[in-house]
């Protein structure tokens, strides 16, 4: 079995060299797929001997789409940039290239918050189909890709780690959260999903008392309650987007 691992990429120098590194033992080729880029994302890969794409974004399914269609081989490895491959993992994917049949891989990723590795707060274990045969896709339209897969097939769970390097500050996860929330917010709308007055504040608060407590967050220390906190913040200003977005089209 051979592999081809993608990346889609948009301002990832501080994450890139990583990710590139820890798939050069088990990929086959390595394709990078950049919308944009105003940092040295596109030098780093250059400099790495990846090939190297510019495609407009069109969606996290459909970029990912396109990208996995350029592939030479039959098996895609899909990681995303600030994601790196274990050792224990890369000597996992080493073995299965040797003993591949059929089925579908899921990888547990561990994630790195600020400079500590989280085991809590709903975010372990965090399972992610990312090996797969080529013909399968993506799906999903403004924000929540997933992976379209045949009914029974078979997914087998990978045990070593999938490094995810996810945020360096409390700015950044607040700024992204908001991303995805407002993402998630026209879906809604799109959907005509209804939001009643009080739902901004009480989904804030479930969201807080369910990962800082039933999801045992505060064992993850002071950085338990700021993943909590900040997770809060960005329900409550989803739904208030949402009463927004429906404000403005009545």
């Amino acid at each position: 079995m051979k592999i081809s691992a993608t990346i889609i990429t948009l301002n990832e120098e501080r994450n890139i060299g990583r990710c590139i590194d820890s798939l050069v033992h088990v990929a086959d080729e390595i394709l990078v797929m950049d919308s944009g880029s105003t940092d040295r994302t596109k030098e780093i890969c250059m400099q790495k001997g990846v090939a190297f794409f510019h495609q407009p974004w069109l969606g996290y399914a459909q970029q990912k789409n396109c990208l996995n269609q350029k592939a030479s081989f039959d098996m895609i490895l899909s990681i995303d940039a600030d994601e790196a491959v274990s050792p224990e993992l890369q000597a996992e994917i080493l073995s299965i290239k040797q003993n591949y049949s059929q089925g579908v891989f899921a990888l547990n990723r561990l994630t790195n918050y600020c400079g500590t590795w989280v085991y809590h707060s709903g975010w372990y274990p965090d399972r992610k189909v990312r090996l797969f045969p080529k013909e399968m896709e993506w799906e999903g339209d403004l924000v929540h890709e997933t992976l379209r897969m045949p009914i029974g097939i078979q997914v087998v769970i990978l045990k070593s780690h999938l490094y995810h390097y996810s945020y360096y500050s409390h700015e950044q996860h607040r700024k992204r959260a908001d991303h995805y929330s407002s993402l998630t917010a026209k879906k809604y709308v799109q959907a005509g999903k209804v939001v009643f007055f009080g739902q901004p504040v009480l989904s804030a608060c479930i969201r807080f008392f369910s990962m800082y407590i039933l999801k045992l967050g505060l064992l993850d220390g002071i950085q338990g309650y700021h993943i909590a906190r900040i997770s809060a913040a960005s329900n409550y200003f989803k739904y208030k987007e949402v009463q927004r977005l429906k404000r403005e089209n009545n």
